[in-house]
Order: structure tokens, then C-alpha cells, then sequence
């Protein structure tokens, strides 16, 4: 049977690890495809490099447009990333009705709805299991494996980088600068790592999962994100010490008046298995009603894992190449006119559990105070610790847990609580979830 034949746009690390496993495990993966997979035709600026990596067995330029204006191409991998020239070769690759994988969950959290639609209307797919979480099978998860639930809420480690930070700070109670000094020389955190510690990249991810999950347009506009920069070692102890652990998530819950989307540092029970992903690994829990609560665990990122994923998706490309396109599965899971424009929520109509910390002069009648401002609001507490002050120590910390209550209920309680004389500091506030 005729060979499918590869354009490979970026031959870094994710390309060169696609080129690898693609060519050492040819024998294994035709014998699932029914056909060769070859890359004949790879784009990249470094020349030398593509040629290194390659051997010079493919042909090689650094003029990507060629690639997916060449004929001779079947499908096209797009391994390049970011938004700009990325999306313009993937747009001209569909245009010129050639199927697309693509790694780039930027592209596709930002301009996803443009792209899918251009494809369904050319007839051909787009493919990105390698979007998110790397080499896990997370997409094919939600998309197909899970058609029969209705799926209730997602909660994800989908960031390597965060989390290995979390865990050395909170392995060897180092604040977040020395930490992410050490990832970066360790090449876990890339020289800028915006992206990564301020919750972007997981917002991307988190954004196409919450479209797969509830049939809605892509809609990371409206995620709410916040990143690990101004977390603090201090909280990462105390909710160490009240049973709990701080992992970055991205979550999305389908809820009575719309859609959670949001990205944000979370105090996690101890005794949850996600609570336990450590290092630069990756998880996601979902729940839904006919399964139940299901855990995916393994590597995020990588060149050979997130190669696992690219190349998956060359093989159901290759399998359906000739199927009718109303007969293939959707993009985005659900059937394009049945998706829905469910609303957002803001973060301020999130419910969820929380911590707080302040830091309030050791004095009687302060903690009086402050709980007869929570009650006004109507938040309970469910468990307060209050640290010794040290000898000579005028100020202290009270940590407080509080029961589920609506977001903007606590800013508003905050906000009375720092205008009080005795509390010393912005009190810090994370979310925690039960993941149950």
C-alpha cells in the first residue's frame, strides 16, 4: 500500500524525538497503520541541525510554506509553536487540503475555533494528542473513550515545569526564586519562563480540555490564570501541616450556571494519588457519572514522549485518510452544530473551599474580630491553626481553612479584614479542592 508521506515543520526537540521513534519503530507502527508512515520532507531554519539529526535521508529546507504547498505531502506536522508563523503554515496546509498534526496548544486554545473550522470545511483533520500533557493520552481519553459520560469536572498537574518547582519547595522549604534558579540550570524551566509559572501554558491545555469535555467553542479568553511566582514556602508548610499539598491545576467543572475555567496554585488533600505527582510529571483526574473518577499519569513533556503522541496521531490520520468526513471524529469531540456557547463563569461565582493567611499582631480580641467578619459574609471555618510567636515577637500567623463559599463572598471579607489595625500584611488566599 502507498506510503503516507510526512511534512515536518520544526526538528528541535519534540521534531527530532518524532524523527527517532518514527524511524526506529517503522516495522511496529505500519503493522498498526496498514501503511508506511515516512517523514520525506522536513523545515527548519537550522539546516545543520535537520541535517544531524536526519542523516540526510529526507529532504531538507528551511522554507516551511514549500513543505505544505508540496503536493507530494499527505500531512503535515506542525511542531514549531507560538501563534504567529505557526498558525499562518497551518492554515495554508488545510487550504491546500492536507491534514494537519499539530503539538501547538497555544495555537489552538487561542485560534482553535478558526482552525477547526477552516478544516471541517476542506474536509480534512486536525490532530493534537502531543497539545497536552505530552506523551499521555489525554485527548483520545476525553474524545472518544469517555463518548458515554457525561463528564463533570477535570482537574489537572499539566504543567512539568510548575510542578517539579512545587515539589523542591516543598521538599527542601526553599523559596520560589532559589528553585526555579535550579530548574532553569537544570533545563526543566526554559530562560524565560513566563509561560510556565504564571500559569499560561496550563491555561492553554486546560482551555482544550474544558472544550472537549462540555461541547464548547475554544474560550481561553475567559479562563481565569494565576501562576506560582508570588507563592510562598511559608504556605506551602502550613498546608503541609493541616494535611494538604499545593500543586498548580488547571480545572474546568461543568456547574449549574456555566463553566469553571481556571488556572490557579491548590491546596489538594495529602491522601489524594494527584496530591503524590511529583517532579516534573503530569496528571489529570476526571470525573464523570458513568465511570466515575479516572487518573492519567505519566510524562508532560519530552522529546520521545511527546513524540508518542505525534505519532499516534499520524496513525489514526493514516487510517481514515479515505473516510467520509461526516463519519470521522469531531475535533472537539461533539458534533460541530451541537456545540454550545455555555457561559463562563467569573472567577468571583466560583465556589470552592479556601486558605487564608494573616499576619495580625499578637494580641487578644484580633481573632474575635476577624471571625465576626467572616460570618458576616457567611463563610465558616473548618480548621484554624495559629503559629507560637517566637520570644520578643510581637506579630503572629493565623491560618485558616474555610467551608465551600462563593469567591466574591471572600474578597469582600478580606477586604474588611486588611483594614483592620492588626493585621500587618495582604492576606494570602489559595483555593483548595477535595478532588474526591
Amino acid at each position: 500500500m502507498k506510503a503516507i508521506n510526512v511534512g515536518l515543520l520544526g526538528i528541535g526537540t519534540v521534531g527530532g524525538g518524532t524523527f527517532a521513534v518514527l524511524s526506529r519503530n517503522e516495522a511496529e507502527i505500519t503493522r498498526r497503520a496498514g501503511r508506511p508512515i515516512r517523514i520525506s520532507k522536513v523545515a527548519d531554519k537550522n539546516l545543520e541541525l535537520a541535517k544531524k539529526i536526519t542523516g540526510g535521508t529526507v529532504a531538507l529546507t528551511d522554507d516551511a510554506f514549500s513543505v505544505v504547498s508540496d503536493p507530494d505531502i499527505d500531512i503535515v506536522v506542525e511542531l514549531i509553536g507560538g501563534y504567529g508563523v505557526a498558525k499562518e503554515l497551518v492554515l495554508k496546509a488545510i487550504a491546500n487540503g492536507k491534514h494537519v498534526v499539530t503539538a501547538n496548544k497555544a495555537l489552538l486554545a487561542v485560534h482553535g475555533n478558526e482552525i477547526f473550522a477552516a478544516a471541517r470545511e476542506k474536509g480534512v483533520i486536525v490532530a493534537f494528542e502531543a497539545a497536552v500533557a505530552g506523551g499521555i493520552p489525554i485527548i483520545k481519553a476525553v474524545r472518544e473513550g469517555l463518548t458515554a459520560n457525561r463528564i463533570q469536572s477535570i482537574a489537572g498537574i499539566i504543567n512539568g515545569t510548575t510542578n517539579f518547582i512545587l515539589s523542591e519547595m516543598r521538599d527542601k522549604g526553599l523559596p520560589f526564586a532559589d528553585v526555579l534558579k535550579e530548574a532553569q540550570r537544570l533545563g526543566y524551566a526554559e530562560a524565560d519562563p513566563t509561560f510556565d509559572i504564571e500559569g499560561v501554558d496550563a491555561g492553554h491545555k486546560i482551555t482544550i480540555l474544558s472544550a472537549l469535555a462540555f461541547g464548547t467553542p475554544v474560550q481561553f479568553d475567559k479562563a481565569h490564570i494565576e501562576g506560582i511566582s508570588k507563592l510562598e514556602a511559608d504556605d506551602i508548610k502550613y498546608a503541609e501541616q493541616l494535611g494538604y499539598r499545593i500543586k498548580l491545576l488547571g480545572i474546568t467543572k461543568r456547574t449549574s450556571e456555566g463553566v469553571e475555567l481556571r488556572v490557579h496554585p491548590t491546596l489538594i488533600p495529602a491522601k489524594r494519588l494527584i496530591a503524590n505527582v511529583e517532579g516534573a510529571m503530569n496528571a489529570v483526574q476526571i470525573q464523570a457519572d458513568a465511570l466515575g473518577t479516572t487518573l492519567y499519569y505519566g510524562k508532560g513533556a519530552g522529546a520521545e514522549p511527546t513524540a508518542s503522541a505525534v505519532i499516534a496521531d499520524l496513525v489514526d490520520v493514516s487510517r481514515v485518510l479515505t473516510a467520509d468526513p461526516a463519519n470521522r471524529v469531531p475535533s472537539l469531540a461533539f458534533q460541530p452544530d451541537a456545540l454550545r456557547d455555555t457561559p463562563v463563569l467569573p472567577i468571583g461565582e466560583v465556589e470552592s473551599a479556601y486558605y487564608l493567611r494573616l499576619r495580625v499582631d499578637d494580641k487578644s480580641g484580633v481573632l474575635a474580630d476577624i471571625t465576626r467578619i467572616l460570618a458576616d459574609q457567611q463563610i465558616s471555618i473548618d480548621a484554624m491553626i495559629q503559629r507560637e510567636p517566637a520570644e520578643g515577637e510581637l506579630q503572629t500567623d493565623i491560618i485558616m481553612l474555610t467551608h465551600l463559599t462563593r469567591e466574591k463572598n471572600v474578597d469582600a471579607a478580606i477586604a474588611k479584614i486588611r483594614s483592620l489595625p492588626v493585621v500587618k500584611r495582604a492576606v494570602i488566599k489559595l483555593r483548595m479542592e477535595e478532588l474526591g
